[in-house]
């Protein structure tokens, strides 16, 4: 009976251990990457690129031999741009496939799951977003941004101008989101420190139709500058056009969101002296080898597909940046959560086949990016400054 009894109460403590348990995805040779998407709903035109972005790079490694022998599964949920979908699909692929990295539909769901990404979770994590606040090492250790955040963009824009025109005044006008507000205090400092005069903060509700308000404000103050944020297209066209009407001579310059080919469509003609920032090359710049790469992976696997744009690239860059942490983890030996944020840290001069600058790690991003100037007659973007860092 005694036997029995330690036999048995030694079964209750291995399945107590076992269960007990938070088994990694590379047990079975597999690593599980997770992500929730914005499918549907009103993000839904970058959600869909995103997803294919970061799926086709996942699948590239998988074809190149995987992490060091191990195969990527990629799991995605459709949030819906909604932040209880969000939510609900987040903690469902965490509970039912255990992830060891996790991709997010937006800023809102970053810092919704920030604290259990940090205190429960425990895993790598990125997303759509380029908040300041998501790259914020000491409240966020897991989290990166993959590229410059917001107020960098905001940054390197600002540098921009100091160059081309000393003392100019300028006007930041931004969607009334966390969105649109996120870079407008660091903004605020890049302008005293550059010795420009801000002369103008005009508010809007992102696809307003009616900003006589802001464009007669504008009028009035008269900047060299006008810098949007918040918005990837309305109710930019139809300011610059309102502006453009009245006779102002402002150049006009976007963020990342403001710097696809959807934009130039949009403005047409409007769209002369157009400037913006973005840390990735584009679709056309075939010379480019990681593009030339994409290119031709497209061709083969999606034949009706002939252009990617920003998004695309955005999540393309991210998975990147995922399967090089991955491999410096598991040849460490350290393939979790922790593990993958030292690969990331240690990650300088990363090559992405000239797809971005090359990348090196500081402060949970990736701080780089260029200036670059609307071709109306090519609808293009084309290079207005070389690749820029923010100190």
């Amino acid at each position: 009976m005694k036997g029995r009894l330690l036999s048995l109460g030694f079964m209750i403590v291995c399945v107590s251990l076992v269960a007990g348990l938070n088994l990694p995805a590379f047990a079975q040779d597999v690593i599980k990457i997770g992500a929730v998407q914005p499918i549907t709903g009103r993000f839904s035109f970058a959600g869909v690129n995103i997803d294919a972005g970061l799926k086709d790079a996942l699948m590239m490694a998988n074809e190149a031999g995987g992490i060091n022998g191990k195969k990527i599964q990629y799991i995605m949920e459709d949030g819906e741009y909604k932040m209880d979908a969000a939510s609900a699909a987040f903690k469902r692929i965490m509970s039912r496939d255990n992830p060891m990295i996790m991709y997010g539909e937006s800023t809102g769901l970053g810092k919704a799951m920030a604290p259990e990404i940090k205190d429960r979770y425990k895993i790598l994590y990125s997303s759509t977003s380029f908040s300041g606040e998501l790259a914020d090492v000491k409240a966020n250790p897991y989290v990166f941004v993959p590229g410059p955040t917001y107020a960098d963009q905001f940054g390197i824009l600002l540098k921009h101008i100091a160059k081309e025109k000393p003392g100019a005044k300028v006007a930041f006008f931004y969607s009334d989101t966390e969105f649109g507000k996120d870079p407008v205090p660091y903004g605020k400092e890049m302008c005293k420190k550059l010795n420009l005069n801000l002369v103008a903060e005009e508010v809007a509700k992102v696809g307003d139709v009616d900003v006589t308000s802001q464009v007669l404000d504008l009028k009035r103050k008269e900047p060299d500058y006008v810098i949007f944020q918040g918005f990837v297209t309305s109710p930019v066209p139809t300011v610059i056009k309102q502006c453009k009407d009245f006779g102002m001579k402002a150049k006009y310059m976007g963020t990342f969101w403001g710097m696809d080919k959807m934009m130039l469509d949009q403005l047409g003609p409007l769209a002369e002296g157009y400037l913006g920032v973005n840390p990735y090359n584009y679709w056309w710049a075939e010379e480019i080898p990681m593009i030339k790469k994409i290119r031709e992976y497209t061709k083969k696997n999606y034949p009706t597909v002939d252009y990617r744009p920003n998004s695309y690239f955005q999540g393309f860059v991210t998975g990147l940046i995922f399967v090089e942490c991955l491999k410096a983890a598991d040849k460490a030996g350290q393939l979790n959560g922790d593990g993958l944020v030292k690969a990331l840290q240690a990650i300088k001069n990363m090559d992405t086949g000239g797809l971005t600058a090359p990348l090196t790690w500081r402060d949970n991003k990736f701080p780089v990016a260029r200036v670059w100037k609307a071709n109306v007659d090519k609808k293009i973007f084309e290079p207005a400054s070389d690749w820029m860092e923010i100190e």
